[in-house]
């Protein structure tokens, strides 16, 4: 509480008290001249008032500016305060910041650090992987290229072979072979023979046959031809569309399969030596589909000259055929033969059971022994108990006859 609230507070205490007299001063008509005076006193309180509220304004001037440079000091003293607190709290955030700064970039290199050999380390992994891989690929390439050189090597050879003319018939000969070899053994085919007497015109491959006469065969002929050309020619005619070429093509290949043809019906087919037929064998299922392609041209063939087309295929199934014949003849030949040894072997069963008839004999007398022989252990074994059982004092001589007859056929609970 200041000085003016205090000057304030008494003056309106004063104000209230002569209020109350006046009051009072009123209800008593006999004191009116106290009520003069009490004006008049009023008005000097007044006018004192006045003059302490005025002097209280000088002093709340002076207070003020009292109060405002107590307000500028300590201004002054908090701005300073402050300013040192802010170049104290500066000083420390930079140097935290410093060591923030510090400690990220250690944590920063650390994690470089770890992160380039975790790379380093990864890097050469793939890389070592990739190389691996790539070093695979390569061997594959390098071996697929080895086998591509094989491989053109080989298609260079077929080349060489379906474009020579000799060639061309010993791939078809050595085809044909390898079919016959499958399927036939050694003693029902020859190769290159002579199947007419007396003349040099040789036939790569027949089958033995059984003739008339016993070591006197029939032969069938079996002849290989690949006409590549003419093939090569229909092929490429076909690729193109050509029907023209197509048709003209299939007509020479027509008549080069009926010239040999008539080839082998000269040089091989020679009945009773030879059957009446002979085998053309074509190496190539494609030729063979072309060669039935051709109307009327098989059973021209066959009418004309004596002449069976066969494929791979079909003359797979046509050995095969032989070979179930030559089995079937085989086992008729081998009939006789099939029925003697099971009448010898009749007999020699018969001769099995007299043995066996002998042998039960002896096995029975052998038994009859043993039985002898276990009843006089048994004998023995009593005797040996009865011994044990004597006390040494009265211990005398057994007498046993081992040959007794009677004795041996006492029963085992009987006493001696």
């Amino acid at each position: 509480m200041n000085l003016t609230e205090i000057i304030l507070m008494f003056t309106i205490a004063l104000i209230l008290g002569l209020f109350w007299q006046i009051n009072q001063l009123k209800e008593n008509r006999a004191q009116e001249d106290q009520i003069g005076l009490l004006k008049e006193n009023l008005q000097e309180l007044r006018t004192r008032i006045d003059l302490l509220i005025d002097a209280n304004r000088l002093s709340g001037v002076d207070l003020k500016n009292d109060l405002n440079r107590d307000l500028a000091t300590l201004r002054t003293t908090l701005v300073e305060q402050l300013e040192a607190s802010g170049r104290g709290v500066r000083e420390t955030l930079t140097q935290r910041l410093a060591e923030i700064q510090l400690d990220t970039s250690n944590k920063l290199e650390q994690m470089r650090q770890t992160v380039d050999e975790k790379l380093h380390a990864t890097l050469e992994q793939r890389l070592g992987e990739s190389f691996k891989q790539v070093s695979d690929r390569l061997e594959q390439v390098h071996r697929g290229l080895g086998e591509m050189q094989t491989l053109a090597t080989g298609v260079g050879d077929l080349k060489r072979v379906l474009t020579n003319v000799k060639s061309r018939g010993t791939w078809g000969e050595v085809q044909l072979g390898a079919l016959i070899e499958q399927t036939l053994t050694i003693e029902q085919y020859s190769k290159n023979i002579a199947t007419r007497p007396h003349s040099r015109d040789i036939v790569e491959f027949a089958i033995r046959l059984p003739g008339q006469e016993e070591g006197k065969p029939v032969w069938l002929p079996i002849d290989a031809k690949f006409p590549v050309e003419d093939y090569q020619r229909l092929t490429d005619a076909q690729d193109r569309a050509d029907l023209q070429e197509i048709e003209s093509a299939a007509k020479a290949l027509e008549t080069r399969i009926k010239a040999e043809a008539k080839t082998i019906r000269e040089k091989y087919i020679e009945p009773p030596y030879t059957t009446d037929f002979a085998i053309l064998f074509l190496p190539t299922e494609g030729l063979y589909a072309e060669v039935l392609r051709r109307q009327g041209l098989l059973e021209l063939l066959q009418n004309d000259f004596r002449v069976t087309v066969a494929g791979p295929s079909t003359f797979s199934a046509m050995l095969n055929s032989l070979q179930m014949g030559f089995k079937t003849l085989s086992i008729e030949k081998r009939s006789s033969q099939i029925w003697s040894t099971l009448g010898q072997v009749k007999t020699e069963f018969s001769k099995f059971g007299e043995a066996i008839e002998a042998t039960k004999k002896r096995l029975d007398a052998a038994s009859k022994q043993f039985e002898a022989v276990d009843i006089r252990t048994r004998k023995i074994n009593r005797a040996l108990s009865n011994v044990e059982a004597v006390s040494s004092n009265s211990l005398t001589l057994l007498a046993i006859d081992l040959d007794d007859p009677d004795e041996d056929t006492k029963p085992e609970g009987s006493s001696t």
